[in-house]
C-alpha cells in the first residue's frame, strides 16, 4: 500500500521545507539572539575603560530588561505552551525594535554597525506576522532609526539614511510575500495531507469492513495485500505470505481465481470476470472474480488486483426464480393437458361402464370393463391432482396466525396412515400474523410434514418452527423486508445426492406410489404468498425447509 504521507510523484508531505517555521520554534531563535546581543554588548562596554557611565548604565538596564522579558515570554509559550497571539508577537517586536535603538544609539547611530539587527526584527516579523502587520513594525523601525539619528546623534540628513530606510522596507516587502506564498503553499499542502490520511483511513476501514475479498499480486507472484474477507474466505493468513509467492495455494483452493490473475497479468487484459469455487475444508462455495491490471514502471510483468465475492446467496436466489419459472410453465402445460385428456377420459368411461351393464357381457367381458373404469378413476384422480397444482394461488387473503396454522396442519398429519400413534412432531415459536390464504399455507405445512414421515417411515422428529426472522437469515439480495420465518426440520435420512437438483420438479418423487407433486405445490404456495423457499439437507443429518413470508407491521394487524 502507498503511504499516504508520499504524493504520486515521490515527495514527501511532511517535508518541513514547504511550512512555514512554527511562531514558536522562531520565537525561540528571537530569544536566544536577544539574549545574546545584550549580553555581548554589555560584555563589550565593560572591556573598554573610556565608556562612559552612561553607556554602562543604558546598556545594563537594556540586557536586564531583555532577561527579564525573554524569560517571562519563554514561560508563556514554552512552558505553559500558550500558542503566541496578535497581540504577543507585536509586543515581542517592539521590545526587540526598543533593545535594537538602544544598542544602535550607544555604538554610533548612524555609524553603528548594528543597524542591520534592524532588518533581522523586520525579517521575523515578515515571517511570523501578516503583510500588513510587518509593514507596520518595519515603518516603525525606520521612525525609531532615523529618529535616533537626527535626535541623538545630530547629523545633515543624507542619502545613505534614507538608503537604509529603503533597505527596511524593500526587506519587509520582499520577505512578507515569500512567506505569504510560503504559507499558503504550506496552508494548501496541509489540507491535501489531511485530505490524502482521511482518503486512506477510510479506504483502510473499507478493505478491512467489506465482506468482499482484495488480493493484490506482484508480477513475480508474491502478495503484496490481501484484507480480512480475503484471509476468511481463503482460510490463509496474509502475513505468511508477504513478499512471497502465493500462486501455487490460491491455485489449490480457487482454481479459477488464480487463472483469473495469471490470464490478467499475461495477456495484459486490464479487466476480467468469471466465476469460480473456494474449496477448503469446510466445504466449498461459488465466487465472482474481477481482476484489475497495475502496470509497472520497466519491463518486469505488471501486478494484478483481484476482487472476488461468496455468491452462493446470488446462486440460490438465481435457482429459486428458475424453479418458480420452470414451475409455472409445467402448471400451463398440466392444465392444458388436463382439460384436453380428461373429458375423453370421462367419455370412454361412461361408455365402458354402459358395455358392462349389457345383459351380453360374459365374465371375462365384465371383469376388462372394471378393470377400464378403475384405471379410468386412477387417471381421473390424477388430472386433478394436475389441476391443483396448477391453480395454486391466492384465493381470499386474511389475517392468519401461522402458529396457529402450523398447529392445525401437525394436527391433521398424525391422522395420516403414514404417521406412526407415536409420531415425535411439535410445534415451536410465537404468534406472528402474515396476510394470507390459510388453506394453502395449511397444505404448504402438512405436505412438508407428511414429506419428512414418509423419507423417514415416521422414524425421525419433526419440528415445525414459527418465529420472526433475523436478517442474517435471509440472502442480502431477497430485499423482502421484515419476514416471518416458517422451518420444517427433521432428522431423517437427508436427501439423496440425485434428487436435490430435482426436488421440486414435478413428476419427481423418491417415495414409490408418490406423484411427485407435493413439493411443487408447496413451492407454487410460496411464490404465491410472495415468499422465498429454500432448503438445507445433508445425508444422515436430517433436512430443513426454510420458509420467509412477508410479516405484518403491528400498525397493520391492528388494523
Amino acid at each position: 500500500m502507498t503511504d499516504s504521507k508520499t504524493l504520486a510523484n515521490g515527495e514527501n508531505l511532511t517535508d518541513s521545507s514547504y511550512r512555514m517555521p512554527a511562531a514558536t520554534s522562531l520565537l525561540r531563535w528571537v530569544y536566544v539572539g536577544r539574549v545574546s546581543v545584550a549580553s555581548v554588548i554589555m560584555f563589550s562596554a565593560s572591556l573598554f575603560p573610556e565608556t562612559s557611565r552612561g553607556v554602562i548604565i543604558t546598556v545594563t538596564i537594556a540586557a536586564f530588561l531583555s532577561l527579564l522579558v525573554t524569560g517571562g515570554s519563554f514561560f508563556h509559550t514554552h512552558i505553559r505552551g500558550v500558542v503566541p497571539s496578535q497581540t504577543f508577537l507585536y509586543a515581542q517586536m517592539l521590545f526587540d525594535l526598543g533593545l535594537v535603538t538602544a544598542v544602535v544609539h550607544v555604538t554610533g547611530g548612524a555609524e553603528s554597525d548594528f543597524a542591520s539587527l534592524y532588518i533581522l526584527v523586520i525579517a521575523v516579523s515578515a515571517v511570523t506576522m501578516s503583510m500588513r502587520s510587518s509593514l507596520l513594525v518595519t515603518i516603525l523601525a525606520a521612525m525609531l532609526y532615523i529618529a535616533d539619528v537626527v535626535f541623538g546623534h545630530p547629523v545633515q540628513l543624507s542619502v545613505t539614511l534614507f538608503l537604509q530606510t529603503g533597505v527596511f522596507v524593500l526587506v519587509a516587502l520582499a520577505i512578507s510575500y515569500l512567506a505569504s506564498r510560503v504559507r499558503l503553499e504550506g496552508e494548501a499542502r496541509t489540507v491535501l495531507e489531511r485530505e490524502v490520511k482521511r482518503l486512506r483511513l477510510e479506504a483502510g476501514d473499507i478493505l478491512r469492513q467489506i465482506q468482499t475479498g482484495v488480493i493484490t499480486v506482484d508480477g513475480d507472484g508474491g502478495l503484496v495485500f490481501a484484507n480480512a474477507a480475503a484471509e476468511r474466505l481463503l482460510k490463509f493468513t496474509a502475513g505468511d505470505y508477504l513478499g512471497r509467492s502465493i500462486l501455487e495455494f490460491i491455485d489449490s483452493v480457487a482454481p479459477a481465481l488464480c487463472t483469473a490473475i495469471v490470464t490478467t497479468q499475461r495477456q495484459r487484459r486490464w479487466r476480467l470476470r468469471l466465476t469460480g469455487v473456494v474449496i477448503t475444508g469446510g466445504g466449498s462455495f461459488p465466487i465472482g472474480v474481477t481482476t484489475t491490471l497495475h502496470e509497472t514502471e520497466g519491463e518486469g510483468p505488471d501486478s494484478v488486483t483481484a476482487i472476488f465475492t461468496d455468491i452462493s446467496d446470488q446462486v440460490r436466489l438465481q435457482e429459486l426464480h428458475s424453479r418458480s419459472e420452470r414451475l409455472e410453465a409445467v402448471a400451463e402445460l398440466s392444465a392444458s393437458l388436463a382439460h384436453e385428456i380428461k373429458n375423453p377420459l370421462a367419455s370412454i368411461r361412461s361408455s365402458v361402464e354402459q358395455l358392462g351393464k349389457s345383459v351380453r357381457v360374459d365374465e371375462d367381458d365384465r371383469f376388462l370393463t372394471e378393470l377400464v373404469v378403475r384405471e379410468s378413476d386412477r387417471l381421473s384422480r390424477l388430472l386433478t391432482d394436475f389441476l391443483d397444482f396448477s391453480r395454486v394461488s391466492v384465493v381470499e387473503a386474511l389475517l392468519v396466525d401461522l402458529g396457529d396454522v402450523a398447529r392445525a396442519a401437525v394436527a391433521v398429519a398424525r391422522e395420516h396412515p403414514d404417521c406412526p400413534a407415536d409420531a415425535r412432531i411439535r410445534v415451536t415459536g410465537s404468534r406472528v400474523h402474515i396476510l394470507g390464504d390459510e388453506d394453502l399455507l395449511h397444505r404448504v405445512v402438512l405436505n412438508l410434514v407428511l414429506n419428512a414421515m414418509q423419507a423417514s417411515d415416521g422414524k425421525a422428529e419433526v419440528i415445525v418452527e414459527v418465529r420472526d426472522a433475523e436478517p442474517a437469515e435471509l440472502p442480502a439480495e431477497a430485499s423482502l423486508g421484515p419476514c416471518i420465518l416458517l422451518a420444517v426440520s427433521d432428522t431423517g435420512p437427508g436427501i439423496p445426492e440425485d434428487l436435490r437438483d430435482r426436488l421440486f420438479d414435478p413428476f419427481v418423487t423418491g417415495r414409490d406410489g408418490g406423484t411427485g407433486l407435493g413439493l411443487s405445490v408447496v413451492q407454487r404456495a410460496v411464490v404465491a404468498h410472495r415468499g422465498l423457499m429454500f432448503v438445507d439437507s445433508a445425508i444422515g443429518k436430517g433436512t430443513t425447509f426454510s420458509i420467509f413470508l412477508p410479516k405484518l407491521e403491528k400498525s397493520e394487524v391492528a388494523a
